[in-house]
């Protein structure tokens, strides 16, 4: 039995019907938030996540599996900066402990991007309610839907990244932590296909009342781009590159 873990957020809908729908046997599906995904690989509690793509530095063998990602080139309206004063003001900004690939791409564009110093800290449940004044929070998932309407601003970070280096983002990729059947891999990327091709079934899935199913087809249409391409595969690159130098520059520091 083969072990997939995928993130549990709105835009895996489409995968998430594809595995449970294209008649693929032979595993079992966890849903989790991107950081635990994550862990569950990197320990090897699963076999294949669908993880952020900081985490693939911390796995010994990492073998990428698809051609498919969540990823956006432009804004993808669930990975924001919210805050009720313009970004040269924040004073104080909260990241949100659920993607380590997130907190890094925002580290990375306040340095480089908005040139801004504010005392970043460790968000913890509930720090939403903390976001107000100078004090700004980085908030990702179906969440954004609902708490950016609570403030004057919200940054796409997909966006911002987009404006800074003229390329696209890739959030999370499908991901082994070891070699895998060939005919059981054909099958898998076969059931993500046959997901993709059915968003709007997909969407029968979400039973949710934060999100009307108008705005949820929008997003998955419009916002999330689920192909890895080359184009993608370049901003990987030069995000771990930019990440890497980061940490080195905390570590020295």
């Amino acid at each position: 039995m083969i072990k997939i873990s995928a993130v549990s957020y709105l835009n895996t809908l489409p995968f998430v019907y594809g595995l449970q729908n294209s008649g693929l046997s032979g595993y079992e599906l966890q849903l989790d938030n991107p950081s635990e995904c994550a862990r569950k690989l990197i320990t090897g509690q699963i076999d294949i996540g669908l993880i952020p793509i900081a985490a693939i530095a911390d796995i010994d063998h990492p073998y990428i599996l698809t051609d498919f990602c969540i990823g956006a080139d432009g804004p993808v309206r669930t990975v924001n900066i919210l805050s009720d004063v313009p970004i040269q003001e924040v004073r104080r900004l909260y990241l949100d402990y659920q993607s380590r690939t997130s907190v890094l791409l925002t580290k990375i564009l306040v340095s480089k991007w908005w040139k801004i110093e504010p005392e970043l800290l460790d968000a913890f449940p509930g720090y939403e309610k903390e976001i107000r004044d100078n004090t700004a929070g980085l908030v990702i998932g179906d969440r954004v839907f609902t708490e950016s309407k609570k403030h004057n601003y919200s940054y796409d970070l997909s966006q911002a990244w987009k404006e800074m280096t003229g390329l696209p983002f890739t959030f999370a990729l499908w991901v082994a932590n070891k070699p895998l059947p060939a005919e059981f891999l054909e099958s898998f990327k076969t059931a993500l296909r046959y997901g993709l091709s059915n968003k709007e079934k997909a969407l029968e899935l979400y039973t949710e009342q934060n999100v009307s199913k108008e705005e949820l087809a929008d997003y998955l249409e419009n916002a999330i781009n689920y192909e890895y391409n080359h184009a993608k595969d370049e901003a990987v690159q030069l995000y771990l590159q930019l990440a890497k130098k980061h940490l080195l520059h905390q570590e020295v520091g």
